[in-house]
């Protein structure tokens, strides 16, 4: 564990993306299989220990030191792998496990000796070695290295381009042995074969005044930006996923599509709660996400389907290296003759210059859609972000100035800021009700104020959570206000996030829940509203 808790420590304290890419592609480089393959799945979120959760970590450091000293230790430190390690009692007296020792043996020993288990490597370990292994226990590193900054490292390191490691990565597990065996020249490089594995997808830059300026308008193909979920569809002979744009499998949640994938092909679309033809809210898609199983009952409530807009693959034969007009031709023809279920094509919109497709954007609120895409008629199908070939042009943010209610430490390298911020706004009756919260869009400089300020204006504390002063107004952008019965304040806000501190205004004169509610999807109420939940859509079942 010692050389993974030195990784840990120099990422966390490594200023600059490319300084960690360094610090990653050496560690891949010296460490031995199968540590550094077990290494890359703990930044990847690919260990999962399911007998050693934070609740344990938490009742056995109750019995090895006071609560209430804990409970003020970790709202001081904010990291709850840093409190441990720091408080835990016994200093270290032998060397402690190494990586997979340790991956193996959590997998291996039955739940109830779990929490003997950890207490011993707590007893035979420095504090570094103490906070890797908790990190490593709980799934959250929070050292600032993503795992495309691993990939980054890999590529680099070994010569290789990131996008070819892409492209075999949802077909590999842990510890990654094909993976650093391609890599070092022993074997050729692992390929998906007919498995229904993720593709990298291809995503947009968003376009501002100056990229406008300087577009050729007549090289582009114009969409609308669908307020949905981008997914991937995947179908092959060994099988059939639906892939999130961050290649999570929730396919269980989505059964119905699932179902409705009687082909052989690799989609690009958007996920939507669809009833009649009419989109509803993303919040009514909230409904379905983040869910295990759908009931039979809330399937039918929520009603999905996919609208698509790319085509990857044509049963075996790769489409991504043709321009994009060649694949939506192909992707147009191949759904004239299929025709599947539960999905449609998104339509691309004629227009003859940038004052056609504003006029569009700006009308884009009233119809619940978030903008539009550009796409080059010549893009080809590129893993990542590259810059020209995709652009979203999403309307203009709605906002309200809210205030200050209640603040929470933040993670990683925010983890002694109170930089996670909930806000409201006023009643008719002059009482404050939550309407949100946001932990982004602030500066570095804003940061500082904002937490000193909360520590000196702290009126309540509930566990981490600190309720201050009705002193702080924040102006909050966020893309759609919609309603909500899960929210106190009836509303809830899509994409929320702080665009200034507004230090000229009094708390007083912060917006009301009646201005909130006028934003509501400019006056549309839900499908729902109008609906019965048993009158479903009739989109191709």
């Amino acid at each position: 564990m010692k050389p993974f808790a030195d990784l840990l420590e120099r990422l966390l304290y490594t200023q600059g993306r490319n300084a960690k890419i360094v610090v990653l592609a050496d560690y891949f480089a010296t460490r031995p299989n199968p540590e550094r393959g077990f290494a890359l799945a703990a930044i990847a979120g690919k260990l999962d220990f399911p007998g050693a959760k934070p609740a344990i970590l938490r009742a056995l450091v109750a019995t090895r030191t006071d609560p209430e000293l804990f409970a003020l230790s970790y709202d001081y430190v904010g990291d709850l792998a840093e409190a441990i390690a720091l408080i835990w009692p016994k200093a270290a007296t032998e060397a402690p496990p190494e990586l997979p020792d340790v991956v193996a043996t959590l997998r291996t020993t039955p739940r109830d000796a779990i929490p003997a288990l950890i207490a011993t490597w707590l007893d035979t370990s420095d504090v570094s070695t103490r906070i890797a292994l908790i990190k490593l226990i709980t799934g959250g590193l929070r050292v600032g290295a993503s795992l495309r900054l691993a990939k980054l490292a890999l590529a680099q390191r070994f010569e290789v381009d990131v996008d070819h490691i892409e492209e075999i990565w949802y077909g590999l597990e842990p510890p990654y042995q094909p993976l650093f065996d391609w890599l070092e020249g022993h074997i050729a490089r692992p390929a998906p074969g007919t498995a229904p594995v993720f593709r990298p997808p291809m995503l947009a830059h968003p376009i501002g005044d100056s990229d406008r300026a300087g577009l050729d308008w007549s090289n582009y193909r114009a969409e609308w930006k669908w307020d949905g979920i981008r997914v991937q569809l995947v179908a092959t002979p060994s099988g059939k996923r639906l892939y999130s744009r961050s290649a999570d499998d929730i396919s269980a949640t989505f059964p119905e599509i699932i179902a409705a994938m009687d082909f052989a092909a690799v989609l690009d679309g958007e996920l939507l709660v669809i009833r009649d033809g009419i989109i509803a809210p993303f919040a009514d898609l909230q409904q379905r996400l983040n869910r295990k199983t759908v009931t039979a009952k809330r399937r039918a409530d929520y009603p999905v389907g996919v609208r698509l807009y790319d085509m990857l693959f044509d049963g075996a034969e790769d489409l991504r290296a043709l321009p994009f007009d060649t694949r939506r031709a192909r992707l147009d023809s191949w759904f004239a003759t299929t025709q599947p279920a539960r999905m449609d094509l998104s339509p691309q919109i004629p227009f003859h210059t940038e004052a056609d497709l504003a006029a569009l954007r700006d009308a884009a609120r009233d119809e619940g859609i978030e903008g539009l895409m550009l796409k080059s008629r010549t893009s080809l199908y590129l893993a990542g972000r590259p810059k020209g070939h995709w652009w979203k042009w999403k309307r203009d943010p709605l906002s309200l100035d809210c205030v200050l209610m209640y603040a929470q430490r933040g993670h990683g390298k925010r983890s002694s800021f109170y930089s996670d911020y909930t806000f409201g706004v006023w009643t008719g009756e002059g009482k404050l009700v939550p309407i949100g919260k946001a932990y982004s869009g602030y500066t570095d400089a804003e940061l500082l104020i904002l937490d000193k300020w909360i520590r000196t204006h702290t009126v309540a504390t509930y566990g981490p959570v600190r309720e201050v002063e009705q002193g702080i107004v924040l102006e909050i952008g966020f893309d759609a206000a919609q309603r909500s019965t899960r929210h106190k304040s009836g509303i809830a806000l899509r994409f929320p996030r702080i665009l200034r501190l507004r230090s000229d205004k009094p708390a007083a004169e912060a917006d009301t829940l009646a201005t909130a509610a006028r934003l509501i999807g400019a006056e549309r109420s839900s499908p729902m509203d109008q609906m019965s939940p048993t009158d479903q859509m009739k989109m191709s079942q």
